[in-house]
């Protein structure tokens, strides 16, 4: 469903650490990086070539898979010949296919790369490297770009084509260190910490525990056909089992002493800018609506939207067709209507107190945080057996959904004691596999859930919405073979778009019938354009959205972050601390956390000034915010300059 920037209803929710440790790690493993560049001005396509405006108009192709797709990673002929297929079909849609997108271009060069690897051609891996990297629109990524391989092909030479192990090793680190030593620490530390954390976990069991997981249920349910969206990630995942396992303990070596060398903390640019209401100061409650994976309410005692026609006493009082909605409603995993504000972890495999430690143990790791609790993650991946990585991954995709809104929350009502939170909880999965099943009624049955409820916010008075998840037809497309559902890529194809189309429509139409409020949705991780993509609800266009990219705190954006053409006001979203169900603090990273410091900001413009209209807020966030530091057209959200101008 809907997922938090990772994963529910085909909604999935914006974080990328912690809740999205899961999703990091799969996309460290999966190989499947995308890269943040500027969109593309449209340009007529070359005479011959097949106009690419979305992600839909891409290409489709399927491959045939004999047995499980784990068995089949790791085989010789099979594997050979799949790749030699997906090697042509790559090189043929770039040449019939006009793509402007240059984060999908980026995808196809980093794919030939990995082939080209994976034949033993490195000549042609660098050469798509560089063509890949020429497609980066971020300097930090850029800068990384190839590195690793590079240092690899040039420790080939000088020890016999890797033969001799010893010489292998100590000129792959040498080599790897006069690369990335001498680049600006500011620029790739992010970069060299996330790839040292992967570095120091990463085996063969935790790969194939991933297929098996992930891959294994997909291929049966489709008799061995699989698309090569799921697929094309494999060509890395074999790369990495064939060459870059021996090399991690030297990655992680040298990017440890790096870490070491360079162990000043970030310049932090935005602290600077913070401000905060006072009990005491001249402002009105504002109410902030969450909508979100649910919140544990007792957290914020007298920050909370209250219902006085409703009591907890499993009665719908009020007849609104919500159950003890006291402090906002809730839906169930198949969007209908439940209540409580906090969902159940009953489905936790382990104990509660275990699956937190690994959550901030893998935030900590990523950060390059010494702590024992990144000690206790590091060492219990690496003893994982493959059977054994889909159990620990869905309890850590479990308690991201369970501790997600809750750090939302937190950081959206920071400062603010006139915050009043109105609760609107989906129910998001964290299984590999859905567990739902799309159909026309399931879709539907999402439509009238926003639209339900965008009409009881307007009634609760929200004036602005946080909203940390998205979703896209692709994501309906791929959760629909990964069910079985459809008798062809194109049938799946077709019904994505029907689907997509009934919710996107609903999402729109509710929220252009509530002007007053203005919703605030988290652009996404996937490094990618929203509008190519076709993410909601942040590729929604309307005077009342605006949509967060993220940024460290030293200003710059996040790797991960999704960007578009309506993606222009960005806002911290790297380690950002706050509160998780219980009461602890955590630091979670994601354009999840990044929207939610823009709805403070808002609750505290109305606050001080609730006259102010929804193009009010917008025009004063703007014109308040700061521009970015080499990047044209992007802007950094200003807290103190902004509801000082609130004020007046």
């Amino acid at each position: 469903m809907i997922q938090k920037l990772r994963k529910d209803f085909g909604l999935k929710h914006a974080s990328r650490s912690a809740p999205g440790s899961r999703a990091a790690l799969l996309a460290l493993l999966a190989g499947m990086t995308a890269f943040c560049a500027p969109a593309m001005a449209w340009q007529a396509p070359p005479a011959g070539k097949i106009e690419v405006k979305t992600a839909d108009d891409l290409p489709r192709h399927t491959y045939k898979i004999e047995g499980a797709a784990s068995d089949f990673l790791v085989s010789d002929a099979a594997f050979r010949a799949f790749v030699s297929e997906l090697k042509a079909n790559t090189l043929t849609d770039l040449e019939k296919y006009d793509i402007q997108d240059k984060t999908t271009l980026k995808g196809y060069q980093q794919l030939l790369a990995q082939i080209a690897m994976f034949e033993g051609n490195y000549d042609e891996a660098i050469k798509r490297i560089d063509m890949a990297k020429e497609l980066e629109g971020k300097e930090s990524v850029r800068l990384m770009s190839g590195q690793t391989l590079r240092s690899m092909i040039a420790a080939r030479k000088v020890s016999d084509n890797g033969a001799d192990k010893a010489a292998y090793l100590a000129a792959f680190k040498k080599e790897l260190e006069s690369r990335v030593a001498p680049l600006p620490w500011d620029k790739v530390r992010e970069s060299i910490l996330q790839a040292r954390s992967t570095a120091m976990i990463l085996n063969k069991d935790l790969i194939i525990g991933q297929v098996k997981a992930n891959l294994d249920p997909v291929v049966a349910a489709n008799n061995g056909e699989i698309s090569g969206d799921y697929v094309a990630g494999m060509v890395n995942m074999r790369n990495l089992i064939d060459n870059m396992l021996e090399l991690q303990p030297a990655v992680a070596e040298v990017y440890g002493k790096l870490a070491e060398t360079n162990s000043k903390p970030r310049v932090d640019v935005l602290s600077a800018s913070k401000v905060e209401l006072a009990p005491t100061d001249s402002a009105t409650p504002v109410v902030i609506g969450i909508w979100d994976s649910g919140v544990d309410v007792s957290l914020f005692s007298g920050r909370l939207w209250e219902n006085s026609a409703e009591i907890i006493d499993g009665k719908d009082n009020d007849n609104n067709g919500f159950v003890d909605d006291v402090n906002g409603i809730a839906y169930d995993m198949n969007a209908k209507p439940t209540s409580g504000l906090l969902i159940s972890i009953d489905e936790l495999k382990s104990p509660l107190s275990l699956v937190e430690t690994y959550t901030k143990g893998a935030g900590d790791s990523q950060a390059g945080v010494q702590s024992k609790e990144a000690d206790a993650f590091r060492t219990y991946v690496k003893g994982l057996k493959s059977d054994q990585v889909q159990s620990f991954m869905e309890d850590l995709g479990l308690y991201g959904n369970y501790s997600h809104g809750t750090h939302v929350t937190g950081i959206a009502t920071e400062g603010n004691p006139f915050a009043r939170v109105y609760g609107v909880r989906l129910t998001f999965d964290f299984k590999a596999v859905p567990r739902y099943t799309w159909t026309k009624e399931f879709a539907t049955d999402i439509a009238k859930s926003f639209t339900d409820t965008v009409a009881l916010m307007k009634k609760a008075g929200v004036r602005v919405v946080n909203m940390s998840w998205g979703l896209s037809r692709e994501d309906i497309e791929k959760e629909l073979e990964a069910k079985g559902i459809g008798k062809s890529k194109e049938e799946r194809a077709e019904l994505s778009r029907e689907y997509f189309k009934i919710i996107r429509d609903a999402m729109k139409n509710a929220m252009a019938s509530a002007p007053e409020i203005l919703f605030v949705p988290a652009a996404g991780n996937s490094d990618n354009d929203n509008t190519f993509a076709e993410l909601i609800p942040s590729g929604i266009e309307l005077p009342n959205v605006l949509t967060i990219g993220a940024i460290d705190s030293s200003g710059k954006p996040t790797s991960f972050t999704t960007f578009g053409k309506g993606v222009t006001i960005y806002a911290n979203g790297f380690e950002v601390e706050s509160y998780v169900p219980g009461g602890k603090r955590f630091k979670y990273s994601g354009t999840s956390m990044a929207a939610p410091n823009v709805t403070n900001l808002v609750g505290k413009m109305v606050a001080v000034n609730p006259e102010l209209t929804t193009a009010q807020i917008v025009q004063l966030i703007r014109e308040n915010a700061d521009p970015m530091q080499g990047y044209d057209g992007r802007f950094v959200i200003n807290p103190k300059k902004t509801v000082a101008a609130a004020k007046r």
